[in-house]
């Protein structure tokens, strides 16, 4: 889609905090009014949708708009939007009592290339991880992203997260 579309979809999202609960309804209308200026077979309409759901509190509606994101080849269209959707899609599986399927889909992101949503990979698949009784592999993952932040201890913090999930060493 074009610069200016973004940009509407981001002047879109900057007001999300003002809808509360009761409104979520509206937020979602603005944004399908938005998705309803972009081709039927566009990833981005089905992301778009699913953040919108996902804001206002309907892991259960999301899930199935992440996945077709996904299918249409989000994260080909905007790699970046890709990472997030899985992000996304595994934080709102968590709501809905699938972690598992959460672990299995941010497990590989590990290994991706790196970019800003690094820790955010790490935060969903350690509540993933907690969600299925597997605290000390989730702290591991949240000690690891924050050792880089702190102004100190962090060779500490990162050695203390590799023992939490290798304690043989």
């Amino acid at each position: 889609m074009n610069a200016d579309w973004e940009e509407r979809v981001a002047a879109a999202w900057a007001t999300i905090d003002d809808y509360d609960e009761e409104h979520g309804a509206d937020f979602r209308a603005l944004i399908d009014t938005l998705v309803a200026e972009l081709p039927a077979d566009s990833p981005l309409a089905p992301f778009e949708q699913a953040s919108a759901w996902d804001s206002t509190g309907h892991s259960d509606r999301a899930v199935p708009l992440y996945r077709e994101a996904l299918a249409l080849g989000l994260s080909e269209t905007s790699g970046y939007k890709g990472r997030r959707a899985k992000i996304q899609l595994s934080s709102s599986l968590r709501n809905i009592g699938q972690a598992d399927e959460g672990v299995k889909l941010l497990t590989p992101e590990l290994d991706a290339p790196s970019d800003e949503l690094d820790d955010a990979v790490r935060a969903c698949l350690a509540l993933c991880l907690s969600s299925l009784g597997r605290d000390r592999e989730g702290l591991s993952l949240v000690l690891g992203a924050l050792a880089p932040h702190l102004p100190r201890y962090q060779r500490s913090m990162a050695n203390y997260a590799r023992l939490l999930t290798d304690p043989g060493e």
